[in-house]
């Protein structure tokens, strides 16, 4: 039983190390560019439902074709399972 919470601590924290590298890449990209030239969009996906937002609506129109993408393959590769 020891090994599998030490497991799962290990699990725990090399999860927080990529959050914060995550978040540090972040932060370090967009301070680097010009305020007035950064354009930053995203996906959320909800199971296989996209939520597309962006700071313009062309960065918005391509995070949903991505998000749409990941959302076909997501029910191809369910559909293959079963």
């Amino acid at each position: 039983m020891r090994i599998s919470q030490d497991f799962l601590r290990l699990g725990a924290i090399v999860i927080f190390i990529g959050f914060t590298i995550l978040l540090l890449s972040v932060v370090l990209t967009i301070s680097s560019q010009h305020p007035g030239n950064s354009q930053i969009g995203g996906v959320i996906m909800l199971g296989p439902i996209p939520i597309a937002f962006g700071s313009s609506p062309e960065i918005t129109t391509n995070m949903l074709g991505l998000g749409l993408i990941v959302s076909i393959l997501y029910l191809f590769l369910w559909r293959m399972k079963r």
